[in-house]
């Protein structure tokens, strides 16, 4: 009875070991980031970014430079004016500095907006390859190898090409 009690317990831990094992995920990786870049779609993205970025660093340089002439005018001129003058042309050159910042602030937002915009059907894209490529290989998650992604150890079968393949690139 005591060995058939044994026997019983040593089945049921068999069993029980060997369901964990056949459950365990499969598990893959990509660098998400690499793929993007490596992505056709990007170059135009990136050309269009740069060139809408552009339009705000003009403005920005055009009232940088307004800003430090009047500085520069202001400077040359506060001997000969009054104190009342100096003092409404210290606070005109603050409140300008002032809009320059808060100009830059938002041409950030902006852009950043843009950014995302621009972006994110091309990272959908991305996406729905990986998607695609890990149910046809049977893996249950695909990790983002992207450093500072918070993957540390990425090891494992890496589905860069068979996502560039199925992106056809």
């Amino acid at each position: 009875m005591k060995h058939l009690k044994s026997l019983l317990i040593a089945a049921v831990l068999f069993v029980g070991m060997s369901q964990t094992v056949s459950a365990q995920a499969k598990v893959a990786h990509i660098n998400v980031e690499e793929l993007m870049t490596a992505m056709p779609e990007m170059k135009a993205a990136n050309t269009q970014l740069e060139n809408y970025g552009k339009t705000f660093e003009t403005e920005y340089k055009a009232m940088v430079e307004e800003y430090q002439a009047k500085i520069k005018k202001y400077d040359q001129e506060a001997a000969t004016v009054s104190d009342a003058i100096n003092e409404t042309r210290t606070q005109e050159v603050q409140e300008m500095g002032a809009r320059i910042q808060q100009y830059q602030q938002n041409a950030g937002k902006e852009i950043q907006k843009k950014r995302e915009e621009i972006l994110k059907p091309i990272l959908e894209k991305a996406k729905n390859a990986i998607q695609k490529v890990a149910k046809d290989k049977g893996y249950q998650y695909v990790l983002d190898s992207t450093v500072g992604s918070g993957v540390i150890v990425a090891e494992g079968p890496d589905l860069m090409a068979d996502v560039k393949k199925e992106l056809k690139f």
